[in-house]
């Protein structure tokens, strides 16, 4: 998505959310719970998911510059293990919708970075926390970090097919 933004000398204006303008473009979603994250340069989170809470996400960045990831990991979907990547920062203003059913992550490529995102659901805590290896060879995420700073959870994460099936989710058509 690519909300309009109105400048001058003094500054802009973003609607970040627009509910009748974002359904008029396919996005008709109810938002519950919005969250502020900051990393710095070279610094990648992901790829992550909640399976018994899943969370659609409109992802913005603040502050900085992101390479934003999507992976359809629903069993059954027609695009499983498919990617796509954005990059959205402060001055393209840009928004990325990761749907419910699709693993998330982003590295930061500016030295430091604001990411807000609106969630169609509620966090359900660390017993609802899933997770995909960034560096899946079968996914192939074309990162553009050489060498990420990851946590030590996500440098554990299993690859989509070392996954246990019945913790990824499934493709309701």
């Amino acid at each position: 998505f690519e909300p309009p933004v109105f400048g001058d000398a003094r500054g802009f204006l973003q609607q970040t959310w627009h509910q009748r303008q974002y359904a008029e473009l396919g996005l008709s979603v109810t938002f519950v719970q919005d969250n502020h994250s900051r990393s710095g340069r070279g610094i990648l989170r992901g790829l992550h998911y909640q399976l018994k809470h899943p969370q659609g996400k409109l992802v913005s960045v603040i502050r900085g510059e992101i390479f934003d990831v999507a992976v359809d990991i629903r069993r059954g979907s027609p695009t499983f293990g498919r990617w796509v990547g954005e990059i959205l920062n402060d001055e393209n203003h840009r928004q990325l919708y990761i749907p419910p059913g699709f693993a998330h992550g982003f590295c930061v490529l500016s030295d430091v970075a604001d990411v807000y995102y609106k969630c169609t659901d509620f966090y359900a805590g660390p017993e609802d926390d899933y997770g995909i290896i960034y560096n899946d060879p079968t996914i192939n995420i074309d990162w553009p970090v050489n060498k990420p700073i990851l946590s030590e959870k996500d440098l554990q994460r299993p690859t989509l097919a070392t996954a246990a099936p019945n913790s990824l989710p499934t493709y309701q058509d």
